[in-house]
């Protein structure tokens, strides 16, 4: 087994991963932190991460047979972070979460993870495995936690000491008893960028975040209207939100992804909100083709730029992009149309009394 395990992290160099890790699955510790933030309803909106039981805790009841976790990083930052600072600063333009400007990540980290099955089936024969990223009741970050690929700093992203924390995570399930890796220690210590930094103070406590707060959860899993108190924080992160990684002090050792899968595309790691905001269904459809942000639909995705542009600086193209929905068929966007058009009606009326 140990030279088997040798043998797969190797080959998980070779597929394009950056590290590879094996646990066991007793995540009891997990399981009692999950349960209590379930109790204090932070998870929203998200009903799925309190079903199936205990099997998100538990991968021996998820894939019977399973004694082994087999996690995986790869690597997604596109470009310097400072460029991506600085987008923040630039309300004319739309911030997207840096991992949905490529492909969609389930499909790279998953073919690959197939293929790691594959290579160890044709060295041992049938075993019992299975592949997830991101896609069933899997404690990810606990199970990375404890194959040694990084520690859950205090905004609840897994961070590696030598590379930050702009990294996919995948599993292999496994029945094959693999000798285990050494859990990564907590390195945080006093810091406290995150909670800081954060422009809805998602994260309530050290380790703690209330995802009703936080600005992905608001972009991407709400269905409904976004609440309004939370609007002026957002920004122009249209997208997702990647603050507490681009000020948190461990990814000066990020470094730039050189997968080609991760590469922006169509310009939307800079594009113009207004520009974006007049694309109609079928540009949409187009544009955000194999992307991660295929998942929020294209009426969401309306409902995010209109909030981000009620945040613009008021100039005609601004106020022109929003009349032009003003009337729009869907409900949800046209009640974020009207609330963005209402700011620049302040502000132009604050502007009026200033001279």
């Amino acid at each position: 087994m140990a030279a088997l395990k040798a043998e797969v992290i190797d080959w998980c160099i070779e597929l394009g991963f950056q590290q590879a890790g094996v646990s066991d699955v007793d995540l009891a510790e997990a399981e009692g932190r999950l349960a209590a933030w379930l109790r204090k309803k932070f998870h929203g909106t998200m009903d799925y991460m309190q079903r199936h039981g205990g099997k998100r805790s538990r991968p021996e009841q998820l894939v019977p047979g399973t004694v082994r976790v087999i996690s995986v990083r790869m690597d997604y930052l596109p470009e310097a972070q400072d460029t991506s600072r600085q987008l923040l600063d630039d309300d004319t333009r739309a911030y997207i979460s840096r991992y949905a400007l490529g492909r969609d990540y389930h499909k790279v980290l998953r073919g690959r993870l197939q293929t790691l099955a594959r290579r160890i089936e044709e060295r041992i024969g049938p075993f019992g495995h299975r592949v997830f990223v991101d896609s069933a009741p899997v404690l990810e970050k606990a199970l990375a936690e404890k194959a040694g690929i990084g520690w859950i700093g205090k905004h609840t992203n897994l961070i590696n000491r030598d590379n930050g924390s702009w990294f996919f995570l995948g599993e292999l399930y496994t029945d094959l008893p693999l000798p285990v890796d050494r859990r990564e220690d907590t390195h945080c210590g006093t810091c406290a960028a995150c909670l800081e930094v954060c422009p809805t103070r998602a994260i309530v406590a050290p380790y703690l975040l209330d995802a009703r707060r936080c600005i992905s959860y608001l972009t991407i899993e709400l269905k409904d209207a976004i609440p309004v108190e939370f609007r002026k924080a957002i920004g122009n992160r249209v997208y997702g939100c990647d603050d507490c990684q681009l000020f948190c002090p461990w990814n000066k050792f990020a470094r730039p992804s050189g997968e080609a899968d991760f590469s922006p595309r169509h310009g939307l790691d800079a594009a113009e909100l207004a520009e974006l905001f007049a694309w109609n269904e079928e540009t949409w459809l187009q544009k955000t083709e194999g992307s991660a942000i295929r998942r929020i639909g294209f009426e969401r995705w309306l409902r995010n730029l209109a909030v981000a542009l009620g945040n613009a600086k008021s100039t005609p193209e601004v106020v022109a992009a929003l009349r032009a929905r003003q009337h729009d068929n869907s409900e949800l966007v046209a009640e974020h149309v009207s609330w963005a058009l209402e700011q620049h009606d302040v502000a132009a009326k604050m502007e009026s009394n200033d001279v």
